[in-house]
């Protein structure tokens, strides 16, 4: 079956071969619907976890016998890192996390902070910060050299917006341009992209909405 990347909470994972890596893609929590996404090495087997959200033993079980090697924390809010404590405790795994939000997860093994990279086996992932969400929000790009770029934004960007800056002018105006600079103007339109929260989308999609996203202010 394609992957289209639509998950509900509680229901099967969506599974995506690339060259390098397997993702697989999970929802959890009725209430918030969080993505978290495994990463495999086709390679190696060594495998990485992106947000462990709220749910652990689902995510345990998603990880299986071979358990993780780290797992990404994309910002700091608590529901996206519900679970990140008893999935270090139980798998020994490395927990990375921006610097700027670090102090708000309850336990960080190793800081990022832009242009950095995180490897999963054989296959790597950069680092792009991107002001607004929160101080430490990043995405994680992997670059696949058989198809399109694949894009783990967490709470930054969406189908249809940028994340919620409450109403703060700056920030928003920080984290819009971020994405403007940092991943719109860097990456091509094939580009896909794996938010937080629900859908996934395409910077092609998007890209002709960016100057209505700017004069609506959200």
């Amino acid at each position: 079956m394609p992957y289209t990347g639509d998950v509900t909470p509680g229901g099967p994972p969506a599974v995506l071969e690339l060259t390098a890596l397997t993702v697989t893609k999970v929802s959890v929590n009725e209430d918030t619907d969080n993505n978290a996404y495994l990463l495999r090495c086709r390679a190696t087997g060594e495998q990485l976890l992106i947000d462990a959200a709220w749910d652990a033993g689902r995510l345990l079980e998603l990880a299986g016998p071979a358990g993780l090697a780290a797992v990404v924390t994309t910002h700091g809010h608590d529901d996206h890192w519900g679970a990140l404590g008893e999935l270090v405790a139980a798998t020994g795994a490395r927990s990375l996390a921006h610097e700027a939000d670090a102090a708000d997860l309850p336990v960080v093994t190793q800081t990022l902070a832009d242009g950095d990279t995180v490897t999963v086996g054989e296959a790597v992932l950069e680092v792009i910060h991107l002001v607004g969400h929160t101080p430490g929000s990043i995405a994680l790009l992997h670059r696949d050299p058989a198809g399109p770029a694949h894009l783990f934004t967490g709470d930054s960007l969406f189908p249809g917006g940028v994340g919620n800056t409450w109403g703060d002018t700056e920030a928003f105006v920080s984290l819009l341009d971020d994405v403007e600079t940092k991943l719109f103007a860097r990456l091509p339109d094939d580009t896909w992209f794996h938010p937080g929260h629900g859908r996934d989308g395409t910077l092609g999609t998007e890209r002709p909405a960016l100057q209505a996203w700017r004069e609506r202010g959200w």
